[in-house]
C-alpha cells in the first residue's frame, strides 16, 4: 500500500533521494573508467556498475512504495569536469578516488538510520555490497602495475595465478620505466612559475625596466628548452628499458622455454580461457619464438609495438613550457614600469589559478581549491623575489 507524499518523513525521502542520485552517478563513472581498462578489470568495473543499477531500482521501488516521485534518470548528470577527470586522470587515482567515495557513501548515506525500519533494512542491504565495491576496487588498485589482472572480488586465488606468481618471483629483473610525467599541463605550470619568479625580482631591483624584458625572454627559452631536453631523455629512457625488458625475455625464452610457454598459458587462464585451450595458444606460440616473445612483452610488463616518441615529448614539454613562462613577461614588451609591473602579477596569478585548476584533472582535487593553491604559491613566489630584488643592489 503506498503512502501519501506528505506523511512521508521529509529525512526518509532526502536519503532515499540522495542514495539513488548517488547510484546512478557512481554506476556512470565506473563505466567511462571502464572504457580505459583492460578486458578483465573492465568487466569487473561493468558488472560493478550494473550492480550499481541493481540498487537504484531497489530503491526506486521503496520510493515508489512510499509515494515519493522518481526523478528522471537522465536528469541525473556527471559535470563535465568529473567526465573530463574520468577520462584524463591516471587510472589508480580514479580507482583510489572512487574507493574513498564508496567508503564516505556507506558511512554517511546508508549507516545513519532513517527511523523507517523498512527503508533502514534496504539501505543496510546495499550498505553491504557498497562495503564490497569498496574492497573490489582496492584489490584492482593493488593489482594494477603488476602484470596481471585483479582477481574477483572475494574469490580464492586462481590455481593459475598462484602458479603465475611463483614464476613472476623468479624473475626480479622487471622494470617499469621512469615516473616522469611530462604532460603539458605540468611544463606549463613549472615554465609559469619560474619565470613568474624572476620577472618579479628583476622588476623589484630595476624598478621595471627594460632589463625586465632581456631576463624574462631569457629564462622563458631556457625553461623551455631544459624541459625539452629533459622529457627528450625521460622518454629515451624508458625506451631503453623497454628495450632492455625485451631482451632480457628473449634470453628468458632462450634458458627456460618450457616455463615461459607455461608462464604464457597462465596469462591466457586468468584472462577466462579454459587450460587446454590456453596450452594450446602457448605452444602454437611457442613454435614462433619472436610471435611468443611480443606476447609475454605485452602480458609482463605491457610492452606492446607502440613506443613513446621521444621527438614528440620534447616538442610537447618545451612548447607548453614556453607559453606558461612567457605570459608574466608580455607585458613588459609594452611597456615599462609600475604598470607592466602591476599588469604581469595580475594577469600571472590569473594564470596560475587557471593552470591550477587544470592540474585537479590529473591530481582530482578539486579545481577551485587547485587552482587558489596555485595562486597562493604565486603570491608568494612572486612576493618573495620582488622584495629580494627591492634589496639587491642594481
Amino acid at each position: 500500500m503506498s503512502a501519501s507524499t506528505t506523511d512521508v518523513d521529509p529525512q526518509v525521502r532526502e536519503r532515499l533521494l540522495q542514495a539513488w542520485h548517488g547510484e546512478i552517478v557512481a554506476g556512470r563513472v565506473y563505466d567511462v573508467i571502464a572504457e580505459r581498462m583492460p578486458d578483465r578489470e573492465a568487466e569487473i568495473l561493468r558488472r560493478m556498475a550494473d550492480a550499481e543499477g541493481g540498487h537504484r531500482r531497489r530503491l526506486e521501488a521503496r520510493m515508489t512504495e512510499l509515494g515519493i516521485p522518481i526523478p528522471p534518470a537522465d536528469s541525473v548528470h556527471l559535470s563535465p569536469w568529473l567526465r573530463l577527470q574520468a577520462r584524463i586522470a591516471p587510472v589508480d587515482r580514479l580507482l583510489a578516488a572512487r574507493e574513498a567515495a564508496e567508503d564516505e557513501e556507506v558511512d554517511d548515506l546508508y549507516k545513519r538510520s532513517t527511523g523507517d525500519p523498512v527503508t533502514d533494512e534496504l539501505l543496510r542491504g546495499i550498505r553491504k555490497d557498497e562495503r564490497a565495491h569498496s574492497r573490489a576496487v582496492n584489490e584492482m588498485r593493488s593489482g594494477m602495475g603488476d602484470g596481471v589482472a585483479a582477481a574477483e572480488p572475494h574469490a580464492p586465488p586462481h590455481p593459475a595465478q598462484v602458479r603465475l606468481d611463483k614464476i613472476m618471483g623468479r624473475e626480479k629483473w622487471h622494470r617499469t620505466g621512469g615516473g616522469w610525467i611530462s604532460g603539458a599541463i605540468y611544463g606549463a605550470n613549472d615554465g609559469l612559475a619560474a619565470v613568474f619568479g624572476i620577472v618579479a625580482g628583476v622588476s623589484g631591483a630595476t624598478g621595471g625596466s627594460s632589463f625586465v624584458l632581456t631576463a624574462g625572454v631569457s629564462a622563458a627559452v631556457a625553461s623551455a628548452l631544459s624541459m625539452a631536453t629533459g622529457a627528450f631523455l625521460a622518454e629515451r629512457s624508458e625506451g631503453e628499458v623497454a628495450a632492455a625488458n625485451v631482451e632480457r625475455e628473449r634470453q628468458e625464452i632462450a634458458e627456460h622455454p618450457e616455463e615461459e610457454q607455461e608462464e604464457l598459458s597462465l596469462f591466457y587462464q586468468l584472462k577466462g580461457i579454459d587450460e587446454a585451450t590456453a596450452n594450446s595458444m602457448a605452444e602454437q606460440l611457442a613454435r614462433q619464438p619472436d610471435a611468443m616473445l611480443r606476447a609475454l612483452s605485452v602480458e609482463e610488463f605491457g610492452v606492446t609495438a607502440e613506443h613513446g616518441n621521444p621527438g614528440q615529448a620534447a616538442v610537447a614539454a618545451g612548447i607548453s613550457t614556453g607559453l606558461g613562462a612567457i605570459v608574466p613577461v608580455i607585458p613588459f614588451i609594452f611597456t615599462t614600469g609600475t604598470v607592466a609591473i602591476v599588469t604581469a602579477a595580475v594577469i600571472s596569478l590569473v594564470a596560475h589559478f587557471l593552470v591550477g585548476a587544470a592540474k585537479s584533472l590529473v591530481t582530482l582535487r578539486s579545481w577551485w581549491s587547485a587552482g587558489l593553491e596555485m595562486t597562493l604559491a604565486g603570491v608568494i613566489v612572486g612576493g618573495a623575489t620582488y622584495l629580494v630584488g627591492l634589496a639587491l643592489p642594481t
